[in-house]
């Protein structure tokens, strides 16, 4: 307990190491449908395997979240990030016609150009010098985009023609028991019984178990609903075991096609930087981790972590990792040290071996957690300043909005930032903008160049 204590500060921090093992857990069993969704979408691109995307998603998000919880002492996960594997898989891999072996070789040169901005402290200052009315505007987006989430996860919230999003089915299951499961959590919370949150996970998968054993909730994979009950046959435990692909680059081609390759690690780059930003913001903010400047301590090492954790994703066969936003549900558990990580990454270990059994939890139970953490996250929003200068009230109320409806933290941020930077400049007020803001705005400008000529 006393060398817990020293490396971690456990009682410095307000926590305790049952609390910090509470919340490991609830991070994982949140973050845990990465271990789904990744195999499906890189699994089918030639050179890959679903079972070796698998192991090389669980592993360098356990060795990820390692660093990160021995080189910044804080409570975020990481893993291979949604958005960014959609990119890799069905963009650079798909539409731009790049081979997965080209693909990896992108992430690789990211994650080395990633430690080389760590090690010249350009994203810790990015981190740090965000104005505080705009930290607190990316922490609610975050909430909002958090919301938005878990409500399509859970079908509570569904594509609609006529007015694009709609009410889903409210007689079916998945929607019963994931708006029943939020109501438990928030018993949970007013009697403040310890690990709420985890507890309303896993009575809400509970639920779903007595559902489809009843014949309430009928499992039918073609339309995407898998059944909740854990196959532990041996021949499901053993389909996830594949060497994953080690070190499969191909800087030849690279060498021949210098500028569309450029062209796909800038558009990593930029949208990892700003998606790690926007998340350690949200996730430091609601824990009580930034100092009385508001600046994040150990900005560095968690940045660093980051890095470390895509260059050893690229080494193994998976696309970007990257710190995960629902590493909040553990920092709402009352995470707050190194140790939630460290139960985190040993959790993405013991996955590998009982990988049917977390394979198994529905979105519908971690919707619960989620949407409680979004509400949590929202909060901030009583902090934004909507009575300062035109800068800080336009730009905070882009980086709310824009993160949920554009379904991206990066575009929250670019929205916010430009117009802070844009509008301080109308108001005759260029002194307020810092030099690694204009570095941002020229990165914006890029992307969107990119954008608008198709290419990112």
């Amino acid at each position: 307990m006393g060398k817990l204590e020293t490396l971690f500060k456990i009682k410095e921090r307000g926590s305790s190491v049952k609390t910090e093992i509470i919340a490991g857990i609830t991070t994982f069993l949140a973050m845990s449908y990465i271990l789904a969704v990744n195999p499906g979408y890189l699994g089918g691109i030639p050179g890959a395997t679903p079972a070796g995307v698998f192991m090389a998603t669980a592993i360098s998000a356990a060795i990820a979240t390692l660093c990160m919880a021995f080189f910044a002492n804080y409570p975020v996960a990481l893993a291979s990030g949604m958005g960014l594997n959609a990119f890799f898989a069905f963009t650079v891999c798909g539409a731009m016609g790049y081979s997965y072996e080209v693909a990896l070789t992108a992430i690789l040169v990211e994650g080395f150009i990633f430690m080389l901005l760590s090690v010249f402290k350009f994203r810790e200052a990015l981190v740090n010098k965000i104005p505080a009315n705009l930290k607190y505007a990316i922490t609610a987006g975050i909430g909002l985009f958090i919301a938005i989430i878990a409500l399509i996860n859970a079908k509570i919230v569904v594509q609609d023609p006529a007015t694009t999003v709609a009410l889903g089915d409210i007689s079916s299951p998945s929607v019963v028991l994931a708006l029943l499961g939020l109501l438990v959590i928030g018993v949970l919370q007013h009697f403040k019984v310890p690990g709420g949150i985890l507890l309303g996970i896993i009575v809400t998968w509970v639920l779903g178990i007595i559902s489809e054993l009843v014949g309430w909730y009928v499992p039918n994979p073609d339309a995407g609903v898998f059944s909740v009950i854990p196959n532990l046959s041996w021949d499901a435990i053993k389909a996830n075991f594949a060497a994953p692909a080690m070190f499969r680059f191909d800087f030849g081609f690279v060498a021949k096609n210098l500028a569309g390759f450029v062209i796909v690690v800038f558009t990593f780059l930029y949208t990892d930087i700003f998606d790690t930003v926007g998340t350690l913001i949200g996730v430091a903010q609601k824990g009580n981790l930034l100092n009385e400047k508001g600046e994040l301590p150990k900005a560095g090492g968690a940045l660093m972590a980051d890095a470390v954790g895509t260059v050893v994703g690229a080494c193994l066969g998976t696309s970007t990792v990257t710190s995960f936003v629902e590493s909040s549900a553990g920092v709402a558990a009352g995470g707050r040290t190194g140790l939630s990580s460290v139960v985190t990454a040993v959790m993405f270990l013991v996955a590998i071996l009982f990988a049917p059994i977390f394979l198994a939890i529905p979105g519908f139970a971690t919707t619960p957690a989620m949407l409680y953490v979004a509400l949590l996250m929202l909060s901030a929003i009583k902090n934004v300043d909507f009575n300062g200068d035109a800068a800080d009230v336009v730009g905070a109320f882009l980086a709310i909005v824009m993160m949920p409806l554009t379904y991206s933290i990066a575009n929250g941020i670019m929205f916010g930032i430009l117009a802070w930077v844009i509008l301080k400049l109308a108001i005759g007020k260029a002194k307020d903008i810092s030099g690694v803001m204009w570095i941002s705005v020229a990165l914006f400008a890029a992307f969107i160049i990119l954008k608008v000529m198709g290419l990112a």
